[in-house]
């Protein structure tokens, strides 16, 4: 089965046998919405010769939250709020961002942005661990700094984490941090 979608710009079909194959979960709760001939001819008035009434198909994944699962483990500080860890959602993992504490006390392990940047990705991987995940899986990662001249200090011990291809990654100077923290992390790895 194969859906033409958008065939009047020239997008290619979409074969949902193979998407429901490689994405059990998007063919199980997805949906599909078509917009009418009519829609589209009323929407674009100068599209609406003969050859492009084609109606417009797309595909969509659910965000249901029956399909959210949250993630804690004890080998990682516990969030400070009402958040999860991290969320498996749509063969992702999301996980919140992490601090520098050590799991055991809820202390930073010192005050030293190094000695937090090791920590934070100590924490990480055990979060990334206990949602199925590990460093090679993270797509994309957001640094916030308290001081952003501790970028090349943080860039030397994150790079021992994140073999090539690196993440994609955002790095930002924040007014402050939970708990006066030198930098969090938060990142999203693929299932």
């Amino acid at each position: 089965m194969a859906w033409c979608a958008a065939r009047s710009i020239h997008v290619p079909t979409i074969d949902v046998g193979a998407l429901r194959k490689r994405a059990p979960v998007a063919a199980g709760v997805g949906f599909a919405s078509v917009a009418g001939t009519t829609l589209w001819r009323s929407s674009f008035p100068t599209f609406s010769s003969s050859k492009r009434s084609t109606p417009f198909a797309c595909l969509g994944i659910s965000t249901d939250s029956r399909i959210k699962e949250p993630v804690q483990t004890e080998k990682a500080p516990a969030a400070l709020g009402p958040y999860s860890q991290a969320i498996k959602a749509n063969n992702f993992l999301f996980v919140s961002g992490v601090l520098g504490l050590v799991p055991e006390t809820g202390k930073f392990i010192s005050d030293s942005v190094e000695d937090q940047t090791e920590q934070v990705l100590k924490n990480m991987g055990e979060i990334l661990k206990a949602g199925g995940a590990s460093y090679a899986a993270v797509v994309k990662t957001t640094i916030m700094l308290a001081d952003l001249k501790d970028f090349k200090k943080v860039n030397e011990i994150y790079a021992k984490y994140f073999s090539s291809p690196s993440p994609a990654r955002a790095t930002y100077q924040v007014a402050a941090l939970p708990l006066d923290a030198k930098i969090e992390i938060e990142c999203i790895a693929a299932l």
